[in-house]
């Protein structure tokens, strides 16, 4: 699931008030040693290791495909066959997805750090919530630093070494503890997070953020960049809900075509800087409709990605690829 266009950060920024004020001038990525102007992206896929078939679309995307990174669902039972084949390509940028929800009617996960230690996360099938706000309404901060460190914990332990961070369905951004608890995860591991924290100009058209929440989020980011992490300074989180018309669901040219479209439209809308696009590239067996109905959307993400028409498009509009892991070293290079 997507990160419901950040609507979770209307609960974390109404909760204080700031004055707005001008950020520094350029962007992340100028500070990171891009040139002026230049648009460099993150292509990101994620939901790694939720299932057998986001597994084959993720890898078929980032190995044929031009997607630059992904990140992993902890819980979830297809984890093993995912890190399995990560560490038969370990040039792949892979993050962790923290997981703090499990969505699905039928096909549900729990807490890695147990129940008994972590009971606001659980509902009464002993799986995670279905939603962000379920967990904002149960779970402590305390409870929420527990689960991050013990999905951080069974990647190491699986000989997983994280890019980044980032978060499924944004559910670390659901209270100002929870998001603190997350930049304080990283900064300790000194491990990337995902934190859209520049011009926010995509997120601001998205959400209509008003200009207080714009500045909270470039406060955060500042702390984080001050730290020796980089920064991102806008995300991309709208293609999960690009309607795809039902007459093309089945049909797979139509839906690539539709797809490949709509990421080449998207293209055109970024501003200068370092940007992260989200996207959860499937490719659906017979199985995947039992978990989600989301299946065509999925497997057009998969289909655009490896669409020759698509990577034209990134060369068309001069845009720079690159990874987590890339930017974690550029700014490295200025911290030390």
């Amino acid at each position: 699931m997507p990160l419901r266009k950040f609507s979770v950060l209307i609960l974390f920024f109404l909760s204080t008030s700031v004055l707005f004020a001008q950020n520094d001038t350029g962007t992340y990525a100028e500070k990171l040693g891009y040139s002026k102007g230049s648009r460099v992206l993150i292509l990101h896929v994620d939901d790694m290791g939720m299932s057998f078939d986001s597994n084959n679309g993720g890898e078929e995307a980032l190995t044929k495909g031009a997607s630059t990174s992904c990140s992993v669902m902890m819980p979830c039972p297809w984890v093993p066959g995912f890190i399995h084949w990560l560490k038969e390509h370990p040039q792949v940028d892979a993050g962790l997805h923290l997981t703090l929800t499990s969505e699905w009617k039928d096909y549900r996960w729990g807490p890695l750090a147990g129940k008994q230690n972590v009971p606001g996360l659980v509902d009464s099938e002993g799986a995670m919530w279905h939603t962000v706000e379920e967990v904002a309404a149960h779970a402590s901060p305390d409870e929420i630093e527990k689960e991050i460190r013990a999905q951080l914990a069974r990647a190491e332990a699986m000989g997983f070494v994280p890019t980044h961070l980032d978060t499924h369905m944004g559910t670390v951004y659901a209270t100002p503890a929870f998001i603190e608890r997350y930049i304080k995860v990283g900064m300790e591991k000194h491990i990337p997070i995902m934190l859209p924290a520049g011009h926010d100009m995509l997120i601001s058209q998205q959400m209509h953020l008003p200009d207080a929440m714009v500045q909270q989020l470039r406060d955060l980011g500042k702390k984080v960049w001050d730290a020796g992490l980089p920064v991102l300074d806008d995300l991309h989180n709208t293609s999960y809900d690009w309607e795809i018309p039902d007459e093309i669901k089945n049909d797979e040219k139509k839906l690539q075509q539709y797809k490949t479209q709509k990421y080449i439209e998207a293209l055109k809308t970024l501003k200068p800087g370092l940007t992260m696009m989200i996207m959860h590239c499937t490719a659906p067996t017979e199985v995947f409709q039992y978990i989600s109905g989301s299946g065509p959307t999925r497997k057009g993400d998969m289909l655009a990605m490896i669409d020759p028409q698509f990577k034209k498009a990134l060369q068309a509009e001069g845009i720079i690829l690159t990874t987590w892991r890339e930017v974690k070293e550029r700014r490295e290079k200025l911290h030390y």
